[in-house]
């Protein structure tokens, strides 16, 4: 997962190598590269500072943009730009800490506060957007004409996008600080629960995401004990997860009223800079996709592992015939570093420098977020990524796909500086899935087991459908809750009921799908934290379907272009970015493509047998 709100960093000369652990234990990160602790004085200096600076910039500026032209204009931008990086340091740094340790309640206050102060300051610069907005086009276009605001049009142009649904200052500025005690509050109440949680396996207490790894056990028996454990835990709190999902349901069912979005997820769309009728396009294309997509799949599947139905806890289960082996840390991290090496050296000098420095927290220790994002802080430092290894095959990919994430997010930070290297999610999820697939590419060319190359092909398709099908069904879900919610209060069975509906539709006739399955939707993080975040996974993976399609047939000079795409962070818009390759989202056969790869693949397992 690409965390955008999470704030990403260049490389320091003088930072300490990554500890290796004992026996290749994965490592976990060092983030002294922000800040050396809780509590680093800096911390208070770097607030005061800030402080002291955002008053400033409001008593300079505010109520006078319309007056000033366009290098006076330049000059306000790059003083904003560096009062936002030094709060997205700290930020950055409180939410990285706060991931790692989410049950420590050190760690929990000290986010809390520096996320309260964060609010204060930022009301000193909430006027600078609220303002520009404001102006009309003609005003602005003639400040903005001035070579001195080149730097800044694609800020204003993003800007600009959401001036239709921006509101006064004064109900803006309440928004803003009640979302402290609001949304932000029931997110963290969320990642504290879910933390905590724990199960019991082979007779000892565990954290949850112990039992959703378990669910990829070769053992069945230790699958169904698995996902008993969970469906148990998430029913005990189902009365929270439930309240939960409800009032940050309502919540934004009242922010988007006040705004007068179209929908739901108008939102989410207009952050991606992309219109609702692509979106549209992609969800039908994939829901149509369905019977020749994850239904032949899984009947396929069902017959590998000998049964007539699977149980929804079979979904995950490897493949009959191939040992379950475990990949060591060290191995994990070579295969993906010679997989981006092999595509593009200078990608792979970019990998080198995550698997080098501690920067990466892979450990699955208890008390950490179960996720895995890449998280980019600030240009001045460098991004991390957090994940938990197992050592199972998806770990790999996981690693494989943050990654991609994290040298997106150097060359975007590098290249643009903080305002403008924020990618819209629809094309972070790009460089993540690429790099998966070069990863999967890497394994699938050196094996000439003819038993382990069709294992490998069944799992890359098993994580596109989880990519795609999955992700898509995530979707549908959320908004079928959202339009629900409209009329009421929804129920804990309401919300299984919905679950489950979209479950069959998504993974087909070859599922039995039993009642402890329908309270699995509350363990979803980006239902609660990004509402509508993750149809851009399916966005990506057919994207990356087509964009690896050219890589094969004009390799030469691929690497260059791919690299020019990264570096333009969020100042390209996807037609723009992916012209130089020749595709077009907004074509409606685009997504039959991507999706017709991923067909492509089950009919090789099907004529495989």
């Amino acid at each position: 997962m690409n965390s955008q709100n999470l704030s990403a960093v260049t490389d320091p000369s003088n930072a300490p190598s990554a500890p290796s652990g004992e026996s290749g234990t994965p490592p976990r990160w060092d983030l002294s590269d922000l800040y050396a602790s809780l509590d680093d004085p800096a911390i208070e200096q770097d607030f005061a500072a800030l402080t002291s600076a955002a008053r400033t910039f409001s008593e300079t500026w505010k109520g006078k943009l319309g007056q000033a032209d366009g290098a006076a204009l330049a000059l306000a931008f790059a003083e904003y730009e560096r009062i936002e990086e030094g709060l997205g340091r700290i930020g950055s740094f409180a939410q990285l800490g706060f991931a790692a340790h989410t049950t420590d309640p050190n760690w929990g206050r000290f986010t809390q506060g520096v996320q309260e102060r964060i609010t204060d300051i930022s009301a000193d610069l909430l006027f600078f957007s609220l303002e520009l907005n404001r102006l009309e086009d003609d005003v602005l276009a003639k400040i903005s004409a001035s070579p001195d605001m080149a730097k800044w049009q694609p800020f204003l142009r993003d800007l600009r996008v959401f001036r239709p649904y921006q509101l006064s200052d004064e109900v803006e500025q309440v928004l803003m600080d009640k979302s402290v005690t609001g949304r932000n509050a029931w997110n963290r109440l969320f990642d504290e629960t879910m933390a905590s949680l724990t199960v019991t396996l082979d007779g000892e207490t565990k954290p949850l995401g112990a039992a959703f790894n378990t669910l990829t056990s070769a053992e069945r028996d230790r699958r169904a004990a698995a996902a008993e454990q969970i469906s148990a835990v998430l029913a005990d709190n189902s009365r929270l997860l439930t309240m939960i999902t409800n009032t940050l349901a309502k919540d934004k069912a009242i922010g988007d009223k006040l705004r007068s979005y179209p929908r739901p997820s108008s939102s989410r769309n207009r952050g991606n800079m992309v219109e609702d009728e692509v979106v549209d396009a992609l969800v039908s294309a994939v829901d149509e996709a369905y019977p020749r997509l994850s239904h032949r799949y899984y009947a396929m599947k069902a017959k590998w592992l000998g049964l007539e139905k699977l149980e929804h806890w079979d979904r995950n289960a490897p493949l009959p015939g191939v040992a379950d082996t475990v990949i060591p840390w060290e191995t994990g991290k070579e295969i993906v570093l010679n997989a981006y090496t092999g595509f593009d050296p200078a990608l792979g000098t970019l990998v080198d420098r995550f698997l080098t420095h501690p920067w990466i927290d892979a450990e699955a220790a208890p008390g950490k977020s179960s996720g895995a994002f890449a998280h980019p802080t600030v240009p001045s430092a460098h991004p991390y990524i957090l994940m938990n290894y197992h050592g199972r095959a998806r770990d790999v990919m996981t690693l494989a796909h943050e990654l991609g994430h994290g040298v997106h997010q150097i060359l975007a930070g590098q290249k643009q500086g903080y305002l403008n290297s924020a990618t819209p999610l629809t094309l972070a999820e790009t460089a993540s899935v690429f790099g998966e697939m070069l990863t999967f590419q890497s394994l699938l060319d050196r094996e000439t087991d003819p038993k382990r190359r069709r294992h490998l092909l069944a799992a890359k398709v098993e994580d596109m459908l989880n990519t795609v099908v999955r992700q898509i069904a995530f979707y549908q879900f959320e908004v079928r809750v959202h339009d629900e919610r409209t009329k009421g209060e929804l129920s804990a069975e309401q919300l299984g009921a919905i679950w489950r509906d979209v479950q069959e539709r998504s993974l087909g006739p070859a599922f039995h799908f039993t009642p402890d399955y329908d309270a699995y939707w509350s363990y979803i993080p980006h239902f609660v934290h990004s509402p509508f975040y993750v149809y851009a996974y399916a966005f990506g993976d057919c994207l990356v379907n087509a964009l690896y399609g050219v890589y094969q047939d004009h390799p030469e000079g691929f690497a260059d272009k791919y690299r020019t795409m990264l570096e333009a962070g969020g100042t390209l818009r996807h037609k723009e970015l992916l012209a130089p390759f020749g595709l077009d989202a907004t074509d409606p056969g685009f997504w039959r493509k991507g999706l017709d790869v991923i067909s492509g693949l089950i009919d090789q397992l099907e004529q495989e047998g």
